[in-house]
């Protein structure tokens, strides 16, 4: 027994005297792999520009009896600083009417703010807090998203401060429908966990660089969640800056699509079996002055085709506002030519 005591000590001491010290083992950071590292450096790039909003916003609560007493209801979201001297992007649905708008900055101040401008149609709003030389996220080039790339999501979720999470692109080019009612196109879809409180939160690529809002989540699905692209964003954000609103036409009529029948649409020499029907036109509106029609169709603006209300909407653009332009309308059996003049739309105005 003592040889073969003295044989199992003598190989734990040669075990132990081959082992590297202590102080050379690898660190932490040196064990962390390429992707832990990416994320850790968007994350510390970006999470400084990260903010709480924190609303209040006086809403009446239905009841059983119709509209209840108006209340001041409290609400939160994120949003995240894009230029030093306190320009914030975030979601309309986060700001939109409130009465009163606190931020508090990731080290901790806290600063009221208001609203530059707000786009419903987009979900997307400016916000201004009275502060200078602010740590200020770069916006990048959603355009150049790759479908798996990975993709960091920054926000406050539940009001939990500051929290990240990350994922893919799960896919590009999906639509998202707003509650105006109107269609964002090229909305990103992502699998990083969102949660409420998340929204108006940025959507982060490896290099730090912020490529969507975080917008929406479907319930009670796992793992499907959209951003609005960043392309998107910078451009209403300098039209929000400038106007405080986008300026979008309208013709002042409602409509419905409606699918045409074959032989019609052969007849007619259509390029498309769709349209959009008028159902009703607004007294003084530029549609009632063009002539136009309830039982009218129409397929087409300018010589681009429409086979929807999105296809519509997209088309009344900022540049048809005052000038005229040529409705394609079918009526009964005959193709018209309508010229009207877009007028600019109200705000958060979901028709045409």
């Amino acid at each position: 027994m003592d040889t073969i005591t003295r044989t199992i000590a003598s190989t734990n001491q040669k075990a132990i005297e081959t082992q590297a010290p202590l102080a050379a083992l690898p660190s932490d950071g040196e064990l962390l792999d390429a992707y832990s590292r990416a994320v850790v450096g968007a994350v510390e790039k970006v999470s400084p520009a990260v903010v709480k909003i924190d609303v209040k916003k006086h809403m009446a609560r239905p009841t059983m009896f119709g509209r209840g007493p108006v209340r001041e209801m409290p609400g939160s979201g994120s949003g995240f600083i894009f230029t030093p001297d306190g320009l914030i992007l975030t979601n309309s649905h986060v700001v939109h009417d409130a009465s009163e708008i606190n931020v508090a900055l990731s080290d901790g101040r806290h600063f009221p703010a208001k609203i530059i401008g707000d786009d419903p149609d987009t979900d997307l709003a400016v916000i201004r807090v009275d502060a200078q030389d602010l740590a200020a996220a770069k916006l990048g080039e959603s355009q150049s998203l790759k479908v798996g790339q990975m993709v960091i999501a920054i926000g406050n979720p539940y009001g939990f401060q500051c929290t990240v999470t990350s994922g893919v692109v799960s896919a590009l080019g999906r639509s998202l429908r707003t509650s105006t009612g109107r269609l964002i196109d090229d909305v990103i879809q992502t699998d990083a966990s969102l949660n409420p409180g998340n929204s108006g939160g940025p959507l982060v690529n490896s290099r730090g660089e912020v490529i969507g809002v975080n917008t929406a989540i479907i319930l009670p699905a796992q793992g499907i969640c959209f951003a609005i692209p960043s392309d998107i964003a910078k451009y209403v954000a300098s039209c929000l800056i400038r106007d405080g609103r986008i300026r979008r036409g309208r013709i002042g009529m409602a409509g419905q699509n409606v699918d045409l029948k074959e032989d019609y649409v052969r007849s007619m020499k259509l390029s498309s079996g769709q349209g959009v029907l008028v159902v009703s036109i607004e007294k003084g509106s530029p549609a009632q002055k063009a002539g136009l029609e309830p039982g009218d169709v129409i397929v087409g603006l300018e010589g681009s085709p429409v086979t929807n209300i999105d296809d519509l909407h997209k088309l009344l653009t900022e540049e048809t506002i005052g000038k005229p332009v040529t409705l394609a309308v079918v009526r009964r059996y005959d193709r018209v030519p309508l010229k009207v003049v877009p007028e600019e739309s109200r705000p958060a105005i979901a028709e045409s």
